[in-house]
């Protein structure tokens, strides 16, 4: 059996969420073999779950500037062969913030982070979008990488998304060159740039955008689409507060579905042929989770195998596709505000009640 599922973002990581099923599930069958692979889908956890699942690649540290433009302590990932992977929301994430800041709130760390690891000679970069606290169009992290937006007036355009609507000339000659390896951006959402089920307007919310600043920042994105030109109807163009946009328009990354591209990282092809059960899970299943996440991947993966597969979450809102044989939902163990605040005891328990439900006679 494997146990191969996201973090239960706000109670717990990826690894301890697997760790804990596969300790309820073994307290009830001792002798199935049971293997664990954490999962993420370019977000955040997407550093820790490759670290995981290769022991080799080493963590390098390095002192960036947060959302808010205050020191933060970050890390990129080095990879066997070259690579490096970072993570957005390590140096521009969202809880980074001590209040939402969604018109100030920039990529200019992650830019670091990116920088950082050409310094040290990557010759490819992998970026996990999600999780930003920004809606800056990835201009902050193109300033970092030696780019530069100038109002009408010829003035630096300050950080962050909210005068973006000011933009009147962008200078890339300044840009470093991307690795030779290139750059991928892993998007964990198909969302354009612009419009209702953009940057701005969908997610802008989350990060504390009112209406009238939502307003502003589309002004801002569609000023920036017009300088830039590109893709701004791209399928993950909108990832990360438009990041994926940025990233891709001016300096050629490409976006790429970021569990499939985890999945690639951690050799869960090589789990999976093995595997006649497997368990998956995120926090919260809904209607997203089919599209880019790290369930609905794993369903299509699936698709067409001998292999069982359980869903267990922390809330269950949508009901789930038929190929899920079985789902178990924390909250109905033991109630949301209690799987919120000891998680382990509850994985542990949904662990125990599904290894109860297998046929004594099958072996895992």
């Amino acid at each position: 059996m494997l146990i191969a599922t996201d973090s239960f973002k706000g109670s717990a990581s990826a690894s301890e969420v697997v760790a804990a099923l596969a300790d309820g599930w073994q307290q009830r069958r001792p002798d199935d073999l049971v293997r664990t692979l954490p999962l993420a889908d370019g977000g955040e956890g997407t550093m820790d779950v490759v670290a995981w699942a290769r022991p080799e690649a080493r963590r390098i540290a390095a002192e960036v500037s947060g959302p808010d433009g205050l020191p933060v302590s970050a890390a990129w990932l080095s990879l066997p062969g070259g690579g490096a992977l970072v993570e957005l929301a390590a140096a521009s994430g969202l809880p980074l913030l001590r209040t939402p800041a969604p018109m100030t709130a920039s990529t200019v760390g992650v830019g670091q982070l990116v920088a950082a690891a050409l310094d040290a000679g990557a010759t490819s970069i992998d970026i996990g979008l999600g999780g930003s606290a920004s809606t800056d169009g990835g201009t902050g992290a193109l300033s970092a990488l030696g780019a530069r937006f100038f109002d009408r007036a010829g003035n630096a355009l300050p950080p962050g998304g909210g005068d973006l609507q000011q933009l009147a000339r962008a200078d890339l000659s300044g840009l470093r060159t991307p690795p030779p390896g290139g750059v991928r951006c892993f998007v964990d959402v198909t969302a354009p740039l612009l419009g209702p089920a953009g940057a701005g307007a969908r997610f802008g919310p989350q990060k504390g955008a009112t209406p009238p600043d939502v307003a502003r920042l589309e002004r801002g994105l569609a000023q920036l689409a017009r300088l830039l030109g590109g893709r701004p109807d791209a399928a993950g163009a909108g990832a990360a507060g438009g990041t994926g946009y940025g990233l891709a328009t001016a300096w050629g990354a490409q976006l790429v579905p970021g569990a499939a591209a985890v999945a690639a990282l951690t050799d869960l092809d090589a789990e999976l042929s093995w595997a006649d059960l497997v368990i998956t899970g995120e926090g919260r299943f809904d209607r997203t989770s089919m599209v880019g996440k790290v369930v609905g991947y794993l369903v299509e993966r699936l698709a067409g195998k001998a292999a069982d597969l359980i869903l267990v979450a922390g809330q269950i809102a949508e009901p789930p596709p038929r190929r899920v044989g079985h789902a178990l939902s924390l909250a109905d163990l033991g109630g949301i505000e209690q799987a919120r605040a000891y998680p382990r005891h509850w994985l542990q328990q949904a662990g125990r009640l599904l290894a109860a439900e297998q046929s004594p006679q099958r072996a895992c």
